[in-house]
């Protein structure tokens, strides 16, 4: 697990956490319902991560289920928060983690960092609806994936949708599209003839980013080419929470996907069996999740 990913609240003083949240139906309205089956989920992949515990493969098996094909957007968490008056934990301990590029000088050099990760910085103010903190907001990005979103903070939205999270082998099925053991979602080329597929770093982490693939930042959940089973942005983008712990003997929990940080030359997880973790109360400005669903028998066939 690295911390690279989405640094952690670690050492945080605790907060208020009680929220009641209404539970939603779990209309399956725009859900793709995905029917399941054996494959082969893991990697053994000479460029990723042992502590990562990605291997090894292995068949297993998945029931059918459903799954949004975007992250949730800026707009829908608004619906959600307007709904119930919700308050994010990013909100509830008053700062969130930013990419230090991203700020202003000013609110750069006053902001604290973590040693290991100095390009995150964590920024008084920073939530969903201001993702660079004071000054910023989220007009021209309603359409993106909300970000700043802990585990937390999923699970209060799943509930009010009436959803989930998705398992990490059920999301891992999913963001494979079909595909066998491939690299990536579309195959094991990152950018097939020269065309980009996912939102990721361009150039040298950390110091310059070219947009080579048109983003320095989040892109809006439908950009590039979905999968075989119709996903978006199942690489790159933001992270994703996923249900599982990261391990049985740890809180943090599992993230997948990779984000628009992510580089090769550090930090390849944007491949479909890579891995990282956090806490449940976590957030930083590379950080959502999508929604995932049971479905009845009818449903799936």
């Amino acid at each position: 697990m690295s911390s690279c990913c989405s640094p952690s609240r670690s050492g945080a003083p605790a907060k208020a956490v009680d929220q009641q949240i209404p539970p939603g139906t779990g209309e399956l309205d725009g859900m793709l319902v995905l029917p399941g089956g054996k494959f082969r989920m893991g990697t053994e992949d000479a460029d990723g991560f042992p502590g990562d515990a990605e291997g090894p493969i292995r068949e297993v098996e998945v029931a059918p289920f459903a799954i949004d094909p975007y992250a949730v957007t800026n707009a829908r968490f608004a619906e959600f928060v307007d709904a119930t008056g919700y308050r994010t934990d990013a909100e509830q301990y008053g700062w969130s983690y930013v990419f230090a590029k991203f700020l202003p000088g000013n609110l750069r050099k006053e902001s604290p960092r973590p040693e290991s990760t100095p390009w995150w910085c964590g920024v008084s103010g920073a939530y969903w609806r201001y993702p660079e903190g004071p000054g910023s907001d989220i007009e021209g990005r309603w359409e993106h994936p909300a970000v700043h979103i802990s585990y937390n903070d999923a699970l209060a939205y799943c509930t009010w949708a009436g959803k989930r999270l998705p398992t990490e082998t059920e999301w891992e099925y999913a963001a494979r599209g079909g595909l066998d053991q491939a690299r990536y979602p579309w195959g094991d080329e990152l950018e097939p003839g020269g065309e980009h597929r996912c939102n990721v770093w361009q150039g040298q982490f950390p110091v310059r980013n070219t947009e080579a693939d048109g983003y320095a930042g989040t892109a809006p959940v439908d950009a590039f080419q979905p999968n075989g089973f119709g996903l978006y942005n199942v690489s790159g983008n933001v992270w994703e929470w996923c249900a599982d712990r990261f391990a049985e003997d740890v809180e943090a929990r599992a993230m997948r996907g990779g984000s628009y940080l992510c580089h090769d030359s550090y930090c390849n997880r944007y491949r479909v069996a890579a891995r990282s973790a956090n806490t449940p109360d976590s957030s930083s400005g590379n950080l959502g999740f999508r929604c995932a669903a049971d479905v009845r028998d009818e449903a799936a066939n």
